[in-house]
Formats: C-alpha cells, sequence, structure tokens
C-alpha cells in the first residue's frame, strides 16, 4: 500500500511540475490597429479600411474592407525587435511590413521604417 501511494504521489509531483506557465505577453502592439483612406474614382468615392488585431500569442487578423465589404482576409504573424515590429501575411500576396510604434499628441501610430503611417491604434 506504501508503495501505490509513493508512486501517486510522485506521479501527481511531477505532472505539476512539468507544467510551466505561458509567459504574460503585454506588448505595446496588442489590440486593433486601422488605417482608412478615401478614394477618389470617377465622380464617386470609396471608403478603404485596412484592420490589424494583434494578439498576445504573436498571431493576429488582417482585413480589408472596399465600403462595408471584406475584400481582403487572413491570419498574420508578427514579432517583435528592438522596438521594431516584423507583420509577415502568409497566403498573401502582400510584403512584410517592418514598423515602429511613435505617439504623438493626438494619437498612438504604427509608422513603417520609411516615416510613412501604417495604422493608428483604435
Amino acid at each position: 500500500m506504501r508503495r501505490i501511494t509513493g508512486l501517486a504521489f510522485l506521479l501527481v509531483l511531477l505532472t505539476i511540475g512539468g507544467c510551466s506557465e505561458i509567459p504574460e505577453n503585454n506588448d505595446p502592439v496588442i489590440g486593433i490597429w486601422a488605417k482608412t483612406q478615401i478614394e477618389q474614382r470617377d465622380a464617386s468615392s470609396q471608403l478603404m479600411r485596412e484592420e490589424w488585431i494583434f494578439n498576445d500569442a504573436y498571431l493576429g487578423r488582417y482585413h480589408r474592407y472596399n465600403g462595408n465589404e471584406i475584400v481582403e482576409q487572413t491570419d498574420f504573424r508578427w514579432e517583435a525587435q528592438q522596438g521594431i515590429y516584423t507583420i509577415e501575411y502568409p497566403g498573401l500576396d502582400r510584403g512584410t511590413d517592418r514598423a515602429t510604434i511613435k505617439e504623438n499628441e493626438e494619437s498612438i501610430l504604427l509608422e513603417d521604417l520609411q516615416g510613412g503611417i501604417l495604422a493608428l491604434r483604435e
């Protein structure tokens, strides 16, 4: 009986010790970012919107809207190294984005490495 109790205790101890805690990711990029533009076509204008939803598992969801219609969507991977965010879009014919977070008086934005605005925090 002692042998079974000792074995059960050892099994419980190994099970508890084998569980590892998932590290918390508090990166400032986590959340929803968007870029909205109005495109002029002939006599009409069309609202174009891009949206990035970053999550804490270094993944996210990208949507591109034409008016209210989703015209493109995919999952993306992201990573951060020394303040530079690299965003890859597998399955889309879209290049990798590289950006940094900049803050001004009005908003927080993702700025590409050439100084252009990729998206604003919502």
